[in-house]
């Protein structure tokens, strides 16, 4: 049975960069549409960027330009680049493929505050 394992996250500044990484079988990473979400506090999860097997990347509006969506096949893990952070970025960030989700993972906590 796959496992996701989030890490990454942290406490930031309004401005700074973090960058999450998410574990999973190489196979399960690869062959699937992987996507990043994120749930603030009291809000509904949301899809903030996905990756196809191809590579082609995309991204909610809130986060284009400020973040980016990769994977490391060397180290079976999908990443997360994020720059610019804003409070409203805060929230617990997932990893997931787009259908037929899996389990999720523990997350990892992502606050932004001065």
């Amino acid at each position: 049975q796959v496992q996701l394992v989030e890490s990454g996250g942290g406490l930031v500044q309004p401005g700074g960069s973090l960058r999450l990484s998410c574990a999973a079988s190489r196979s399960f990473l690869n062959l699937n549409v992987m996507g990043w979400y994120r749930q603030g506090p009291g809000k509904q999860r949301e899809l903030v960027a996905s990756i196809t097997p191809g590579g082609t990347t995309t991204y909610a509006d809130s986060v284009k330009g400020r973040f980016t969506i990769s994977r490391d096949i060397a180290k079976n893990t999908l990443n997360l680049q994020m720059n610019s952070l804003k409070p409203e970025d805060t929230g617990v960030y997932y990893c997931n493929r787009l259908n037929q989700q899996i389990s999720w993972g523990q997350g990892t906590q992502v606050t932004v505050s001065s």
